[in-house]
């Protein structure tokens, strides 16, 4: 059975040649590589961490073991997901760009919808894997568990900061600051540190900065401020849920995934040489899952 098309709109004429689609989320978590990527992995991979204490003593003549050491391991495993739609063709040869389709029963999909096709299924999967990257759910259908689920309540192990109700221009300063001040001392400072932050916070701090600054407004700077706070940059993150930031290094998170390629790679099937129908299939498989490192280096805000 054919995946269900509705076309609201009639065939009039000559077709313009563009399509429109309905905005999706920006994916910058991958784009701009604001963590860690892991490419090839064909089932599991594991994260090695390593922690000692009391490593540095008094000299004395002879050898001593000191120390405490300890080798632990986190386990990545990206789980496989799937698009899968079938269009007719018949459904396009009295709508849609009738004319290019051309007069024969042997109709071939559209040229221009079948890219906007492409982009828009490549589009769709970017957005859905940004948003399980921070808020996905194992439970959900196409979702794997975000980093949200791997951070958050006490049994995570990573430092929990209760968040406010509601993050405003009128208090995400001091929220913001909350979170600077419950970052371990040990992580402070370090050069890959980043404080995530969703679209709402995002806002909410642009406002704030507009409010609070008439220096950047003597000075002309009325457009969109820098995103950092207290030197420390503000990473935005489209799929974290809103009022619910993550502290961490770059390299405390990992995405694994196959081939990156993968989750760009569409495939469009004409089956009328196959089975003699009219079915176009689109097809892409990709595997994608996420994991933490050292969890008490991390700082969670959020309910």
């Amino acid at each position: 059975m054919a995946t269900t098309t509705s076309i609201t709109s009639t065939y009039a004429g000559q077709f313009s040649g563009k399509y429109i689609a309905a905005a999706l989320l920006s994916a910058p978590t991958l784009d701009k590589e604001q963590i860690t990527i892991k490419p090839n992995i064909k089932y599991k991979d594991v994260i090695k961490t390593f922690s000692n204490t009391n490593m540095i003593f008094d000299a004395t003549c002879d050898f001593t073991a000191t120390s405490s050491i300890t080798l632990a391991e986190k386990i990545i495993q990206p789980e496989e997901f799937q698009v899968n739609i079938e269009l007719c063709k018949k459904d396009f040869r009295s709508d849609w760009e009738a004319i290019e389709m051309g007069v024969s029963v042997y109709d071939n999909l559209p040229a221009n919808f079948t890219d906007f096709l492409i982009g828009e299924v490549a589009g769709q999967v970017a957005q859905q894997i940004e948003k399980s990257i921070w808020s996905g759910s194992n439970a959900a259908q196409g979702q794997f568990a975000g980093f949200q689920s791997l951070t958050s309540g006490s049994a995570t192990g990573c430092v929990q900061v209760v968040a406010a109700a509601t993050v405003t221009g009128s208090n995400v300063i001091a929220e913001l600051q909350r979170v600077v001040d419950a970052i371990p001392n040990t992580v402070y400072g370090k050069e890959d540190l980043y404080i995530y932050i969703p679209t709402n916070v995002a806002k909410a701090y642009q406002n704030a900065l507009s409010a609070q600054s008439n220096g950047y407004l003597n000075q002309g700077f009325i457009g969109e401020k820098p995103l950092d706070f207290e030197g420390i940059p503000l990473k935005l993150s489209p799929g974290l849920a809103n009022n619910t930031i993550i502290a961490a290094q770059k390299s405390n998170l990992f995405f694994g995934t196959g081939l990156l390629n993968d989750s760009n790679e569409v495939k469009l099937i004409d089956m009328s040489d196959i089975d003699g129908s009219q079915n176009v299939r689109v097809i892409m498989r990709y595997t994608a899952g996420v994991q933490i490192g050292i969890a008490g280096d991390i700082v969670y805000y959020g309910k």
